[in-house]
């Protein structure tokens, strides 16, 4: 556009040289303890100085200051002169974090034997609070001074406050205490009250559990460090992932990090193995003398970076190394890879490597099951499969199946999931990083509470609720790692308890687990481990073949990404923890990868679910093609208890799923759990035959378990309409769920699933009377649909809405679906309702002024005239009824209109007013537009502009006063031209060229783009950018119409599903809009029969009406008997020039 906001053009200060600075204002300030805590803001500058006496005697003796970086920019002065820096101040602002150093001082800067000071320059942008820094400390020779204590302090920049003739202006005294180098070098980050790191041997003897439990720690450094995840494979050998590349990827650059640490890098690392090689490694290690210690060891697999999971697959091992799901080769009896990985899966996000994917584990059904942490996102791509990715933000459960390669959300939401717990039902949780709670029960298909501010909104805006987490007693965070124990070897009072590990407070948690209508609820009954070493840090906990309960400890300070990314993080460190009943005794050797197949179907009735799942795995590994699916089919309706439900795991993996006789015996199993999983497995294909189908619906209605009724309502959803609907009808007469913690809002989502696509055989659900009635109905799902099909606003949902208006038996009814649309229009203008919708809801007896002017009601109009000329009045009102007098003709309205436009305060109105005027064919419009264009603020005479180039004369009105001088044309948008151009007028036409040159209807070149874009390349190679100010930029422009996460506008293309790593992509995009439109925002030209020409991309249409978005984001609703032509036309309605007014450092904000 030629011409932006003030706000966007404004200037970046330039920091090359000393800032004017308001005089100081020193004051005393303890150090480190101001810097846990920085005031919130932009490029804030303090000072910080203090005064160290150096001993004479270090003279000649090597000068070093150790400094640790917190979330800032810094540089230090010593002696006058600046001697280091963290990160970079602005203009190329860059955070310092994760940065310690040891700078050394030029003799020639100090005074020996003297004071000398030290002056410490601040830049603070948006920096996160509560990092734990140590204060700076003066090395010289095997001596030290520790300057923590009083320093002064005072806002503001100027480099003169680092001369070496200044003196503190605070009357305090300068550090001089003299201590050991070694003794300092050894407490050099220690907390406050912090022994330190301690031996494992040290370490256990400060940990104490029940009487009737045994602790022992069975692995440790050196062998091992950062254990992150651990497994055993089927000779009982234990597996370790070394999350030690953690933090930070091998390879990448950061280009900005918020305030959440969620970290922009500069590409995205290719997979192995021509990947950047980290640190990370799994690690094999085994038992061999039977004494439950572990004493040889071996490396699988290194170099990676940021792997985090790993599962033992047929003819290899699945390794989870985001942003790939990577499956590498293993020839038998082999323990290292025998080739390159193959990548099953990619883009996994790594914004936030406390965050990413992680926990691989199988499920029953042969599928691969994982978590996505809170910050991150994914784009996940089958390479050479897929071209549209799959698009998620932020905590959920995903799965992966390695036959039919295909991925899935499983559910949606918690907190920030890590850990993936699958008990001996199946059943699938996770923890919980917030406190109240152990962590939640996830349902096929659910979507679940998740801090919605920080991590965005759940993907379907039409959930109308979501699940909590399990209930539980209010207690401190967190459990993100828990088993429900059935190890067997345990206690027998221990069997079926959660217990859970807590990081933040060094100990692992037991609870009760009790059901809770189709659902569990906790409540902590004690500790089965708890240190008084702070260090411990457990953050994964598992059953091993023994059954005895086994946890890693990453052994850490502190276990919080903050202090991690600041450094904090130890590598070298790590231990395996077990927890056994004192009667607990080593296994014996065995090998189930060798064991006959009679003898896995053995080992699924062993009391340790560790042999029950991993037998299973292995009969998955073995297959045999159905052979041992159709061997065992016929003994499962004989089998009572567990074993019927381990016998139709396995008859489904070996057998490539079940047949329609299996399932139909199945869904007649006296176990309820079998039938669970008969519905289950299924629905998972999304579709099933007509008999398996009427099956379902009967269950639906008889099926006395309440779980079962929940998958029911979870796998309906799966189903094509004519067998969902059927089976939701059938739940929802069950009132014994109303109150039910899950199935009411699975039958909502089964139902909204099918209200697009299937919106007529939606509406027939209830076209039966007696549906209403039922209370599932009335109390849960007709406001819901109400509200659901209200809330798009589109003509099609509103006629829907009408339709159910029709339908409902009372006035009661009625009243309910009016409080759903009530709930869809809150805050939102009833002016463009069909009149289909406004007669049904004047016929239900809700009438109100709007819907009577939409009528044409006499006195309604005059009375909307008056409201709306009262400058007294609502605005909210006042501009609902300006939109109206847009869709109804009322010449009346036109000089009320006109006014508005001319002197209303409100900017809002002014624009709504001259949207409206658009649709009257009245000659005073385009003169007194054209008259009061000059004293229109920017954002109204975009409105303006797109009102005066919709008709001929009006254009000519325009043009020709841009001729005379009366506008100025530097005010006129491209997008504006391009519209004026489209009449064809040879008078409108050369008065454009004359002002605006030969305007090109396709674009810039690709000559001029691949310079514009290598320009913006190396400007964002230079330094990185700071995603506050860039939040600002996109708000005041990309934002007026496109939607990031929760904000913005609605115009073109939202961009939260973009692949926003892709930085050159987005470049091209930005800089030739119009080499690419997205389907559904093609530019359309519209000639009306009232003589305008319109464009603008559709929002809405039908037989009847097509509603026409243009970019200064005004809806026009036309008649399609008014519209005499309407075609696409190949040019964006999205301006080229979008980044001209931009400096360098707003480009790089902006994309940041």
């Amino acid at each position: 556009m030629r011409q932006f906001s003030a706000a966007l053009a404004c200037l970046v200060v330039g920091f090359g040289a000393t800032i004017a600075a308001d005089p100081p204002n020193w004051k005393p300030i303890a150090v480190p303890d101001a810097w846990k805590s920085p005031p919130d803001g932009e490029n804030i500058f303090q000072w910080y100085r203090a005064s160290v006496k150096v001993p004479a005697e270090w003279k000649g003796k090597e000068l070093l200051l150790v400094v640790e970086a917190v979330d800032d920019a810094r540089e230090f002065y010593v002696g006058g002169e600046k001697i280091g820096s963290f990160g970079d101040l602005p203009p190329k602002y860059r955070s310092g974090l994760g940065e310690t150093k040891r700078l050394k001082i030029d003799q020639k800067l100090v005074k020996f034997g003297e004071e000398n000071l030290v002056a410490i320059r601040v830049c603070i942008n948006q920096s996160r609070t509560g990092f734990n820094v140590a204060a700076p400390v003066l090395f010289g020779g095997d001596q030290a001074i520790r300057m923590a204590g009083q320093w002064e302090m005072t806002a503001g920049d100027d480099l003169a406050w680092a001369k070496a003739d200044s003196k503190p202006a605070v009357a305090i005294p300068a550090f001089a205490k003299l201590e050991s180098r070694a003794d300092v070098e050894q407490s050099l980050k220690k907390l406050q009250n912090d022994e330190g790191p301690l031996s494992p041997e040290q370490s256990l003897a400060k940990c104490t559990m029940p009487d009737d439990l045994v602790a022992t720690i069975v692995l440790s450094e050196p062998e091992i460090g950062q254990p992150l995840s651990i497994k055993w494979d089927t000779r009982g050998r234990m597996w370790v992932m070394q999350y030690l590349q953690y933090p930070n990827p091998a390879g990448l650059t950061m280009v900005s990090r918020d305030k959440f640490l969620r970290t922009v890098y500069d590409k995205v690392p290719p997979p192995p193995p021509n990947h950047f090689k980290g640190a990370d490694k799994i690690t094999i290690h085994e038992d061999t003398d039977g004494d439950g210690k572990f004493d040889k060891h071996k490396t699988f697999l290194d170099g990676l970076s940021l792997a985090t999971s790993f599962a033992f697959g047929k003819g290899g091992v699945w390794v989870l190394n985001p942003p790939y799901l990577l499956f590498y080769p293993v020839k038998d009896g082999e323990d290292v890879p025998s080739g390159d990985p193959v990548v099953h899966l990619e883009g996994m996000g790594i914004e936030d490597s406390h965050s990413i994917a992680s926990n691989l584990r199988w499920g029953p059904d042969g599928w691969l099951y994982a978590s996505q942490g809170s910050t991150v996102t994914g784009d996940i791509k089958r390479p050479g499969i897929d071209k549209v990715p799959v698009h998620s933000l932020g905590q959920l459960i995903w799965r992966y199946h390695p036959e039919q390669k295909k991925y899935e959300i499983f559910a949606e939401g918690g907190g920030n999931t890590f850990g993936v717990e699958i008990d001996s039902k199946g059943r699938i949780y996770s923890g919980h990083n917030g406190g109240n709670t152990r962590g939640f029960h996830y349902v096929q298909g659910g979507y679940y509470q998740k801090g919605f501010g920080k991590h965005g909104a759940l993907s379907n805006p039409y959930t109308f609720g979501y699940f909590e987490a399990m209930g539980h007693h209010n207690v401190q965070r967190f459990t993100h790692c828990f088993v429900i124990y059935d190890g067997g070897s345990l206690p027998e009072k221990y069997n079926g308890k959660l217990f859970g590990v807590v990081p933040l407070l060094s100990h692992v948690v037991m609870s009760d687990f009790l059901p809770d209508r189709s659902s569990f609820k906790t409540k902590d009954i004690g500790y089965a481990l708890e240190s008084k070493d702070p260090w411990f840090r457990p953050v994964d906990i598992q059953v091993g073949p023994d059954g005895a309960i086994y946890v890693a400890d990453m052994y850490e300070q502190r276990i919080d990404h903050a202090s991690h990314y600041q450094g904090r993080i130890d590598t070298k460190s790590g231990r395996i923890y077990r927890i056994a009943g004192k009667e607990t005794k080593p296994v014996r050797k065995f090998d189930l990868g060798k064991e006959p197949t009679t003898e896995l179907f053995a080992d699924m009735i062993r009391p340790n679910k560790w042999f029950r799942q991993t037998a299973q795995e292995e009969l998955m590994r073995r297959g045999n093609n159905g052979k041992l699916s159709s061997e065992i089919s016929p003994q499962l309706e004989e089998i009572k208890g567990g074993l019927a439900l381990e016998l139709l795991w396995a008859i489904n993996t070996t057998g490539g799923g079940l047949g329609d006789v299996q399932t139909l015996a199945a869904l007649g199993h006296a176990d309820p759990y079998v039938r669970l999983w008969a519905v289950r497995l299924a629905c998972d294909d999304y579709r099933v035959s007509s008999e398996i189908a009427q099956k379902l619906a009967d269950l639906a209605y008889r099926e006395p378990n309440v779980e079962v009724r929940n998958q029911l309502a979870c796998s309906a959803r799966r189903l094509p309409t004519e067998q969902s609907l059927v089976i939701v009808k059938n739940l929802a007469s069950r009132s014994e769920d109303v109150g039910d913690i899950h199935i009411p809002l699975l039958l909502w989502w089964a139902i909204e699933a099918k209200a697009d696509a299937s919106r007529e055989e939606v509406l027939k659900l209830f076209a039966d009377k007696a549906f209403w009635d039922q209370p599932m109905v009335a109390q849960h799902l007709s406001e819901k649909l109400m509200r659901r099909y209200g809330a798009t606003g589109q003509r099609k949902d509103l006629l829907a809405c009408a339709k159910l208006l029709e339908l409902a038996p009372t006035k009661e009814h009625a009243r309910k679906l009016m409080a759903g649309l009530e709930s869809a229009y809150e805050g939102r203008s009833l002016a463009n309702l069909p009149a289909e919708l406004v007669t049904a809801i004047t016929k239900a007896g809700a009438t109100s002024p709007t819907l009577k002017l939409r009528q044409g009601d006499a006195t309604a109009v005059v009375d909307a005239l008056k409201l709306i000329a009262d400058e007294k009045a609502d605005v909210t009102r006042r501009q609902q009824f300006i939109q109206i007098f847009g869709t109804i003709q009322q010449p009346t309205s036109v000089p009320v209109l006109l006014k508005l436009a001319k002197e209303s305060r409100n900017d809002a109105l002014r624009s709504a007013a001259l949207a409206s005027l658009q649709s009257y064919k009245d000659e005073t419009i385009g003169a007194d537009v054209v008259a009061l264009y000059k004293d229109l603020p920017e954002q109204v005479r975009e409105v303006a502009q797109t009102l005066l180039s919709s008709r001929a004369a009006w254009s000519l009105l325009l043009v020709s006063a841009i001729d005379t001088g009366k506008i100025d044309k530097q005010t006129i948008s491209d997008s504006t031209v391009q519209k004026l151009l489209l009449h064809g007028a040879p008078q409108i036409t050369e008065l454009c060229k004359k002002h605006f040159g030969e305007t090109a209807s396709g674009g810039a070149s690709p000559e001029v783009v691949r310079q514009q874009l290598e320009k913006l390349t190396a400007i964002m190679s230079t330094a990185s950018g700071n995603p506050y100010q860039g939040k600002k930029l996109f708000l005041e422009s990309c934002g007026k119409c496109h939607k990031l996460f929760d904000d913005g506008g609605n115009i073109g293309p939202n961009l939260t599903t973009y692949k926003r790593d892709d930085l050159r992509g987005m470049l091209v995009s930005v800089l030739s809009p119009s080499a690419e439109i997205r389907e559904g925002f093609e530019n359309y030209l519209v000639r009306t029969a009232d003589g305008r020409t319109l464009n603008g991309f559709i929002a809405d249409q039908d037989p009847q009406v097509v509603v026409l978005k243009g970019a200064d984001g005004q809806s026009i609703s036309l008649a399609r008997d008014d519209i005499e032509d309407m075609k696409a036309v190949k040019i964006s309605i999205m301006p080229e020039g979008q980044l001209k007014t931009y400096s360098d450092q707003q480009i790089r904000d902006l994309f940041a």
